[in-house]
C-alpha cells in the first residue's frame, strides 16, 4: 500500500513552501545588485554568468513557489523546489569546504545569515518537505476546520522555519561575542 498524506498536511506543507520561496524570490529581485554581488562572491560562476544567474535564481524562486499553491501544479513546484535547495546546498558546501563561511547565504528573506553547516541541515529539511509533497494525497473530503487546521499548520511550518533561519543568524554573532576578550 502506498503511502498518502493527508490534505491537511499536503496543503500545509506546499503552502508554507511556497511562502518561503515566494518571499526569497521576491527579496531576492528586490535588490538584484546586491543578490548579484552575493552570487559573486560565491566564486563559482564565471563572470559573464553571474548576472543571468541572480536574475534566473529568484525567477525560478518564484515559480516553484507559485507552482506549489496549486494542486494540479504541486509535484512541478515540489520538483523545482527540491532541485533549487540542492543547488544552492552545493553551492553553500563548496564554499564551507574552502573555508569561506564568512559569506552571506544570500536566502533573500531579509536577514543575513552567514553560510555553515547548520545552513545545510535546514536546506535538507526543506527538500525533505518539497519532496514529501510528492506522495499522493488522501481522497478525502475537507470541511472547513481541516482549512483552518492546514492554516494553522502552514503558518506554524512557515515560522519554524524563519525561526531556524534567524537562529542560525544569531549564532554567528553570538560566536563572535563569545570569543571577544
Amino acid at each position: 500500500m502506498t503511502p498518502a498524506l493527508d490534505p491537511v498536511v499536503a496543503h500545509a506543507t506546499a503552502s508554507a513552501l511556497a511562502a518561503v520561496f515566494l518571499l526569497a524570490g521576491l527579496g531576492k529581485l528586490r535588490d538584484p545588485a546586491l543578490f548579484r554581488a552575493t552570487v559573486d562572491n560565491y566564486r563559482l560562476l564565471p563572470e559573464p554568468l553571474v548576472a543571468a544567474f541572480a536574475w534566473l535564481l529568484p525567477l525560478a524562486e518564484c515559480a516553484a513557489g507559485v507552482l506549489l499553491f496549486a494542486d494540479g501544479t504541486r509535484a512541478t513546484g515540489s520538483l523545482l523546489a527540491a532541485l533549487l535547495l540542492v543547488l544552492v546546498s552545493i553551492a553553500i558546501a563548496v564554499n564551507i569546504r574552502r573555508g569561506r563561511t564568512h559569506l552571506d547565504c544570500g536566502c533573500g528573506l531579509g536577514t543575513e545569515v552567514p553560510i555553515g553547516p547548520g545552513l545545510l541541515v535546514r536546506n535538507a529539511v526543506l527538500v525533505a518537505a518539497a519532496l514529501l509533497l510528492l506522495l499522493p494525497v488522501a481522497p478525502r473530503a475537507t470541511v472547513w476546520l481541516d482549512l483552518l487546521a492546514a492554516l494553522f499548520l502552514a503558518l506554524f511550518l512557515f515560522g519554524l522555519q524563519a525561526l531556524a533561519t534567524a537562529l542560525l543568524a544569531q549564532h554567528a554573532r553570538l560566536q563572535s561575542l563569545r570569543n571577544l576578550p
